[in-house]
């Protein structure tokens, strides 16, 4: 059962649209949180490297073009929500922009704007 929707929230996005490319100033809060992501159609394994209300960085090995659509899953903890149980936040997005894996032995990643997501309540 769907609790809640956001779509293209305008001033959430402003800083990512302007041409197709990334701005540099982000707009939001970026939250340094490591949790599992489920990204359909790729192998799992990857994690979040950092959250906000208008994107995610994606790291691991995801096999995604700059440009390509996504959709993906991230369960939110109880510690994080404070919810009697674990929120999935079902998102669709687009990738903008990819990374290497880093010289201190990070992983590759990916950074994406969430166009919609939904929060989904677990039976």
């Amino acid at each position: 059962m769907v609790l809640a929707s956001r779509a293209n929230e305008a001033s959430a996005m402003e800083g990512f649209n302007k041409g197709g490319l990334v701005s540099e100033a982000r707009t939001g809060k970026r939250f340094p949180l490591e949790l599992p992501i489920k990204i359909h159609g790729e192998d799992q394994g990857s994690v979040t490297g950092n959250m906000s209300a208008a994107g995610v960085y994606i790291r691991g090995n995801p096999a995604l073009d700059i440009g390509s659509s996504v959709e993906f899953e991230i369960a939110l903890p109880q510690e994080l929500t404070g919810a009697n149980e674990k929120v999935i936040v079902q998102c669709k997005g687009r990738v903008v922009r990819k990374d290497a894996a880093g010289e201190g032995g990070e992983a590759p990643g990916v950074a994406c704007v969430i166009d919609t997501y939904d929060f989904v309540r677990q039976p």
